[in-house]
């Protein structure tokens, strides 16, 4: 196989093709949705970086949520009418999350205030992966307004914004990394990141 040159000079312009061969500007909202997914594959490889030894298992589950993400930017890359040519996303990953999620809340104490990102570097950069997260669901719920998006796209990037704040609690509380709160009163019903 001949090596792929990193510069094409194709962008140069400002637009940029699709899975497919159809080329669109660069801020068009399918290159938003998965440009975001490849933003976000890229923080969690930050948070591996930062991993300790001890948590190795949380390194594989993101290891395993970084390909998910490549498959579902492949997804959300090839325009309606265009052939696929990437792995079929398979919903029981969502499950998958949803058991993780409860397996880990079970070892924390429950969230009654609003919780401040920080703690260890780990946990503090999942919580940016987190934020990355969200932003990557509006932008995929921006395109779904005006193109054909795979439902079990949105409810996975949803699922998976709650299970990197768990996970981010997770991590910090096995690395022993103090939680701080907003103590301002609010109604623990109103937590913003966590599952909605």
């Amino acid at each position: 196989m001949a090596a792929m040159k990193i510069y094409t000079k194709t962008g140069d312009r400002g637009d940029t093709g699709l899975l497919g061969g159809k080329r669109v500007p660069k801020d068009d909202p399918r290159v938003e949705a998965y440009g975001t997914l490849d933003e976000l594959a890229a923080a969690l490889g930050v948070v591996r970086a930062f991993l300790p030894a001890e948590l190795a298992s949380t390194h594989e589950v993101l290891i395993h949520i970084q390909r998910v993400l490549f498959d579902l930017g492949s997804d959300l890359a090839t325009p309606p009418g265009s052939r696929r040519v990437h792995r079929e996303f398979a919903p029981a990953e969502i499950d998958h999350l949803e058991r993780a999620i409860d397996a880990m809340e079970t070892e924390l104490e429950p969230v009654r205030q609003f919780i401040l990102p920080g703690g260890h570097p780990a946990g503090a950069l999942l919580h940016l992966a987190r934020a990355v997260a969200r932003r990557a669901e509006r932008a995929a719920v921006t395109l779904a307004a005006g193109s054909e998006v795979e439902p079990q796209i949105l409810a996975y990037l949803n699922r998976l914004s709650d299970f990197l704040f768990v996970v981010s609690r997770f991590v910090n509380a096995r690395l022993g990394a103090l939680e701080e709160l907003v103590r301002d009163g609010a109604d623990p019903g109103s937590q913003a990141p966590a599952s909605r």
